[in-house]
């Protein structure tokens, strides 16, 4: 039976609900402003199902899923397949707890794993589908050891950057996987292993070659030049500083310690760079070269996942 207002069943759908922040609150602890970063979330169900849909899960299969959560999502496959086909990792404990309870309640009951589901589940392998429910910086290669040739990986490419895309990969012979992006600007939490380290103490923004830049700190903020922008600067956070009387957005690589300042000046932009390499450069060549093949959209991008790594191209 349907609720009387239309409204309450449409927000039950399209709202992602936050559960944890920063590691150990839950919104029972919570009075008033909250100040720190969310850590766990239940999924908007309207994606949930739509990933589910994607995932193209059949009666027999075995599927892996990264991320517990509150269980919703490893409820619907339960439901939709027998409890001991599913195998569901989570890496925080009391996150783990309160689902087990919550998929209890249910009358659900696969298997659930407290751990780091970057490592995957081997004990369970071989399945047939495996996905995430966290972002990725990159697709770690032990999901595609533990998924069989010709099954499908389902997770959210993302990156420091925060630009991220649903990819489907499919497992090959040969060892690797490989798929396109869906399309939808799906976005998740990253997974914990994979987050950025502190930014520390910052480097000089006094130093370094200031030259005009050719692309402006602006092109970051459209979604699909901000994609492109992470292949090429894969270790770049990016956040604003104030600065001799003005504002500097900056890149900068914690690992490799490079970085670049970009301000604005009488309507022109200015680059500063400095490090082992030059972050802003890479960015412009990459961009460059995409925008020269028609801009394609994410769609057209295609991800790989071998032992040598993750490499993400588009075609034209």
């Amino acid at each position: 039976m349907l609720p009387e207002n239309p409204r309450w069943l449409k927000r039950c759908y399209d709202d992602s609900l936050v559960t944890q922040i920063a590691g150990t609150i839950v919104p029972a602890d919570i009075r008033g402003e909250i100040l720190r970063a969310p850590t766990s979330s239940s999924t908007m169900p309207g994606l949930v199902v739509r990933m589910l849909d994607d995932l193209h899960v059949t009666d027999g299969h075995k599927v892996l899923e990264i991320g517990t959560g509150t269980g919703y999502s490893t409820g619907l496959l339960c439901h939709r397949l027998d409890d001991d086909q599913v195998t569901s990792v989570e890496v925080d404990a009391d996150v783990a707890s309160a689902a087990r309870i919550a998929l209890g309640r249910a009358g659900f009951h696969p298997h659930l794993v407290t751990g780091d589901g970057l490592n995957g589940h081997p004990d369970g392998a071989l399945y047939d589908r495996t996905i995430a429910t966290c972002g990725l910086t990159s697709v770690p290669y032990a999901w595609v050891e533990q998924t069989r040739p010709g099954g499908l990986i389902l997770a959210t490419v993302s990156g420091w950057l925060y630009s991220s895309e649903l990819a489907r990969l499919t497992v090959g012979d040969d060892g690797s996987a490989r798929g396109s992006l869906l399309g939808g600007g799906i976005s998740f939490m990253l997974a914990r292993p994979q987050l950025p380290p502190p930014l520390g103490t910052l480097p000089d923004m006094d130093a370094g070659d200031e030259l005009p830049a050719v692309l402006g700190a602006g092109v970051l903020e459209d979604w699909t030049t901000r994609f492109v922008a992470q292949i090429a600067a894969p270790g770049a956070q990016r956040f604003t500083l104030q600065h001799n009387g003005g504002t500097d957005h900056v890149l900068l690589d914690v690992g490799s310690g490079a970085w670049a300042a970009l301000t604005q000046k009488e309507g022109a932009w200015t680059v500063r760079q400095g490090g082992t390499e030059r972050l802003w450069d890479a960015v412009e060549e990459q961009v460059a070269a995409w925008r020269s093949d028609g801009a394609p959209g994410l769609e057209h991008f295609e991800v790989t996942v071998s032992p040598e790594g993750q490499t993400i191209t588009w075609t034209t």
